[in-house]
């Protein structure tokens, strides 16, 4: 049987996960393209942002092949697509042919036009972003020793809701490493757009976290819209609060290649991509995870489900066996809330507490192992316990 070459585009969830379920089948040839050249695992960053190891938020795409030799990675970004001839274009300029082809690319951040954002605020989607913020928290300590600051986050999502809990006591972290007296309270703000935080969880759940994040010393701004950013304030409903601290959680939209290619791929409202029951967007062309218009998706476990799903799907049409047809799944959702404490809700299932922290430690190691071998997945994991700091004092500490 001759070979069917799959292209992967994208080094996410899904990418990585479809790439890791096709080599184990001897017909297919595989390519993963990918702009970064690492893997992100996104429920991390926030333990990253605020003094966690840069271990368990990046993971580079060679150390997750490295035992799967027949994956090829390619790193490039694809700007273009020809299914009459059945290859995708590289920004390299390079042309690479597929059989099949699957589009995982995950989205983007927005700034919904709002002036000053894209140019004052912070962010923590990459390992740069990162590296920025924590320095910038830093600087801005030590420049005049002082702790009466205001620390905005924007976004009552789940990162928003991680962030601004483990922010306080990493800021108490870097006062007590420099030696600055905390003769002041650190004052953190939420600003969410929606009624109530954590706006895709139930009413419930939004209520716990709410008070959790009250009792943490964080002020949360729900119905506040941010309306513009300068170097020095940040304009929220009409109020002007000062800050040179803003990190951007909120707004995320489908990668742009799907819009600049509409004559191939159909827009569903949400801006997501059209897909039938295997997944398929246009003649051999899968859309999977962030970028297909299916109930859940937006969650790693739906890119994870995803992926499994279209190599299924693939691996059937490559041994001309019927192939399966696509079902959403409803995952967990569990979010960390300041240390030791979490709230798991499925369904009707909900825990708090340490009792959901545990989980939630129990599915990052499940979401580990679902990219790396065993071995490393359990490194990754434990480097949670690991302080990593860049600033010399801190490090010393």
């Amino acid at each position: 049987m001759k070979k069917q070459h799959i292209i992967i585009v994208g080094g996410g969830f899904g990418g990585v996960k479809t790439a890791l379920e096709l080599a184990r089948d001897s017909a297919c040839d595989v390519t993963l393209i990918s702009d970064k050249d690492y893997f992100v695992y996104y429920p991390a960053l926030y333990a990253t942002a605020t003094g966690g190891s840069h271990l368990q938020s990046f993971v580079p795409l060679t150390e997750v092949f490295k035992t799967v030799p027949n994956v090829k990675i390619v790193n490039d970004e694809i700007v273009g697509i020809d299914t009459h001839r059945r290859h995708v274009i590289g920004g390299s300029k390079k042309f690479y042919e597929y059989d099949q082809v699957v589009f995982a690319l995950g989205v983007v951040t927005t700034y919904f036009g709002i002036k000053g954002l894209d140019e004052f605020s912070y962010n923590i989607k990459s390992h740069d972003e990162v590296a920025r913020f924590k320095k910038h928290l830093h600087d801005e300590l030590v420049a005049d020793r002082h702790m009466d600051k205001h620390y905005i986050i924007v976004g009552g999502g789940p990162t928003g809701v991680e962030l601004s809990a483990a922010l306080a006591s990493y800021l108490k972290h870097i006062a007590t490493n420099h030696k600055i007296r905390r003769n002041a309270r650190i004052r953190i703000n939420l600003v969410e757009a929606a009624p109530r935080i954590l706006p895709r969880m139930s009413e419930r759940a939004s209520d716990l976290v709410h008070k959790r994040l009250k009792d943490l010393g964080v002020n949360i701004m729900t119905s506040q819209k941010v309306e513009s950013q300068d170097s020095d304030s940040i304009m929220v409903s009409g109020r002007d609060i000062e800050s040179k601290t803003v990190v951007w959680t909120s707004g995320v939209s489908n990668h742009p290649f799907f819009n600049e290619h509409t004559d191939l791929f159909q827009i569903a409202k949400n801006g997501r991509v059209v897909v039938d029951k295997q997944m398929v967007a246009a003649p051999n062309v899968y859309v999977i995870g962030d970028n297909a218009a299916t109930p859940y998706t937006g969650l790693a476990q739906t890119a994870l489900h995803d992926a499994q799903f279209v190599a299924r799907v693939i691996r059937a049409r490559v041994h001309k066996l019927p192939a399966p047809n696509y079902h959403a799944v409803k995952p967990p959702v569990v979010v960390p809330v300041g240390k030791n404490w979490a709230i798991l809700e499925w369904g009707p299932l909900r825990l708090t507490g340490w009792a959901g922290s545990w989980i939630r430690r129990a599915a990052d190691m499940i979401g580990y192992d679902d990219i790396l071998p065993i071995g490393q997945a359990l490194g990754v994991w434990r480097a949670e316990y690991i302080n990593e700091e860049d600033c010399p004092i801190c490090k010393k500490a």
